[in-house]
């Protein structure tokens, strides 16, 4: 059974905002994969919930006239995955989105609460911290847009206020194009499963694709939230991709920059191991897939 105190179908996004700011027990809901749950195991218990779920306003995938790619907060992983937009330029993006849970849960949830939930586990949120995502948010002092660098700010917390809605997801053109990514993900078994660990590598080669131009890598579940590995990313900029010790040190810095935690899911130690060999596997992927021959 669920303790919910109401439930709120919002015509838009103003009218959802406003909602939220009358009712201090209101919570924005739209798949409902994740607040479902918390209200089932009383974590937000008697709360109302405000649906975004049917807003036409904050589905969909579109490229503005500056290549940038807008990526509304509503739309569902499924349709991340199978999006045109998304299979030219942001392959690794629909990719991860492609692992979350199992077919019924990426077809009913959405990136816009895998991003809000603030887990460091979320499938989509290393990739887009790579991408240097920016989020769109509306609420009762209007529209703020916030780089994902600064959006997280514990385990399961963000910046978010509660009567805020994010509506949008934006991918520069210079954080995506010319770049190739791959993200892997560890966990026990193939199918609905939380990873263990998460890593996304996004990769731009030099002209005649023998060295590394430029190389963005971000993990989840290896530190409090979804982070880059500034080391990494510095260390291997200009190395020769044929060099097989640079996979195997890019794998070593980007353990440097990350703080992993013991769980009942893995050992620090045995996350330690995955941040190495994830990053050497990625990286490589990523590479072959910019048109590099290692």
């Amino acid at each position: 059974m669920f303790d919910i105190k109401s439930v709120y179908e919002a015509s838009s996004v103003s009218d959802a905002v406003n909602h939220l700011k009358q009712d201090e027990d209101a919570i924005v809901v739209c798949g409902g994969t994740d607040v479902l749950i918390r209200v089932r195991e009383g974590k937000d218990a008697g709360k109302a919930l405000v649906s975004v779920h049917n807003l036409a306003e904050i589905k969909g995938i579109t490229m503005d006239s500056n290549e940038n790619i807008i990526i509304g907060a509503g739309t569902c992983f499924y349709n991340i995955t199978n999006n045109d937009i998304i299979k030219a330029n942001l392959l690794s993006l629909g990719e991860a989105c492609d692992t979350v849970g199992g077919p019924q849960i990426r077809q009913t949830g959405t990136i816009g609460g895998n991003i809000c939930n603030g887990a460091t586990s979320a499938d989509s949120a290393s990739t887009m911290r790579a991408l240097d995502a920016e989020i769109v948010c509306v609420g009762p002092n209007g529209e703020r847009t916030v780089p994902i660098s600064e959006w997280y700010t514990g385990p399961g917390k963000t910046v978010r206020d509660r009567c805020e809605v994010v509506t949008k997801f934006i991918i520069k053109k210079e954080n995506y194009k010319g770049y190739f990514g791959y993200y892997s993900k560890y966990g026990k078994r193939n199918a609905m499963e939380i990873a263990t660990l998460g890593c996304s590598v996004l990769v731009k080669l030099s002209g005649d694709k023998s060295t590394i131009e430029d190389v963005k890598i971000a993990y989840g579940v290896a530190a409090p939230v979804p982070s880059r590995a500034p080391s990494a990313e510095s260390f291997a900029k200009g190395k020769s991709i044929s060099d097989e010790n640079m996979y195997i040190e890019f794998g070593k810095k980007a353990l440097s920059d990350m703080n992993p935690r013991d769980s009942w899911r893995a050992s620090k130690e045995f996350r330690e191991q995955l941040i190495k060999e994830l990053a050497t596997r990625s990286l490589k992927e990523a590479v072959r897939r910019a048109g590099g021959k290692i």
